[in-house]
């Protein structure tokens, strides 16, 4: 018998599941689980996540067993039970019984599939080599750019990094401590377990915020000192803002989404940190004074951050990435226009794609003269992360014996 709770997890998944192929992020749709108790929530994002990292290899697990394709509610179903059982470790029995049941609450089709779904699910629970299956494939549009860039086997060994998924990273204040996270060498602190994020020790206090420890580099990259004038243009979730702040900068952070500058708020707040919060478009923002140094966390396709977001590549097709990356450029030119001679500019993408990051301070070079990178070594990074021009090119699958990192590239940039 499943445990308590667990079916409205399940039920809770697929929707979850079923909204992703409706074109809708995991993200955007917590609203849709209200109904269900906090747990349940939390464990309904974790399975619809693990399915979307392993469905290749459901899907290929399954096809030896089904002959004619199953509607894609009740392939979500399958999906489901498949992962459970031979990912998570799942008793058969309970994940069998409980997959032919949400079948049948499927309507008149899954009905007439549960029978189906039993027979298939029983083989399945039997399958040997689930390990040896390859791991879920980039999308083209996107994985040709990447074996382009750095080949075939940095491909595979970006795949197998999205396949873990992420642990949660803490970025701590100035003077503050955290007990048994594991100290990364850049500074940031790493939690591999499963965690409510608002009951570890330290977050009512204000202590830390969550941020990938990739993310954490283009501040510290940017090396904010205190007292300095310093613009976040694009600035929610507001991580960095929180760096900046936390290292004495007077911080303008700017960000065209009302309801993410509330949040940049709340977070400002728990942490007892100050910044002036401004709500416009980063390209007719102007300030009176011209600011010391700008960081700008340009728009992007967050290609970088599919080990935490496994719903990007079945929402996305690349269509959107010419777009991004006039923005981009138009973004650079605006922010080089607020500096002085002598003032810096870092600029970042949470992206795997080299058009949006190496490309993009190539062109900023050519439309700038006197423009210049300056290469910085960024404590507990290694020097091979360091690009050709100067930038700096993080990877999934760089540190895989610490759990990986977000992908990101940055570079600063200074005006002379």
């Amino acid at each position: 018998m499943a445990k308590p709770g667990t079916d409205g997890a399940r039920k809770g998944a697929l929707r979850l599941l079923q909204g992703v192929r409706d074109g809708l992020s995991l993200a955007d749709q917590a609203g849709a689980l209200a109904a269900l108790p906090p747990a349940d929530q939390a464990r309904a994002g974790r399975l619809a996540a693990e399915v979307l990292r392993h469905r290749d290899r459901a899907d290929a697990v399954l096809a030896l067993h089904v002959t004619r394709k199953p509607a894609p509610p009740v392939a979500d179903v399958l999906r489901l039970a498949t992962v459970e059982m031979l990912e998570l470790g799942g008793a058969a029995h309970g994940v069998v019984d409980a997959a032919v049941s949400l079948s049948r609450g499927l309507g008149q089709r899954g009905q007439a599939a549960s029978g189906m779904v039993n027979a298939v699910l029983r083989k399945v629970s039997r399958h040997q080599g689930w390990g040896d299956l390859p791991p879920q494939r980039l999308p083209g549009w996107l994985r040709d750019p990447v074996v382009a860039a750095w080949g075939e086997d940095a491909a595979r060994t970006i795949e197998a990094a999205h396949q873990t998924g992420a642990p949660l990273d803490l970025t701590l204040k100035p003077g503050t401590t955290f007990e048994g996270g594991l100290a990364l060498p850049t500074g940031s602190v790493r939690l591999h377990v499963p965690a409510q994020v608002s009951a570890l020790p330290g977050f009512a206090e204000g202590d830390w915020w969550v941020q990938d420890a990739a993310a954490a580099l283009p501040v510290r990259l940017l090396d904010p000192q205190p007292g300095e004038r310093i613009a976040d243009l694009c600035a929610a979730p507001g991580g960095k803002t929180l760096q900046l702040a936390a290292a004495g900068a007077q911080v303008t952070a700017i960000d065209i989404s009302a309801a993410r500058l509330k949040r940049l708020a709340q977070n400002l707040a728990r942490c007892g940190l100050a910044a002036d919060l401004v709500r416009a478009d980063a390209l007719d923002w102007r300030p009176e004074t011209a600011p010391d140094a700008i960081l700008l966390d340009a728009p992007c396709s967050a290609t970088g951050t599919i080990r935490r977001h496994p719903d990007l590549p079945f929402r996305r097709d690349g269509s959107s990435i010419a777009d991004l990356l006039g923005l981009q450029a138009h973004l650079i030119d605006h922010a080089l226009s607020l500096l002085q001679a002598g003032g810096r500019l870092v600029y970042a993408v949470c992206s795997l794609l080299p058009d949006e990051g190496e490309a993009q301070i190539a062109a900023a070079l050519s439309r700038h003269p006197g423009l210049t990178v300056e290469t910085s070594a960024l404590t507990g990074t290694d020097p091979g992360w360091v690009t050709t021009g100067g930038g700096l090119r993080l990877r999934p699958d760089y540190w895989p014996e610490r759990g990986g990192m977000d992908g990101f590239f940055m570079a600063r940039l200074r005006l002379s």
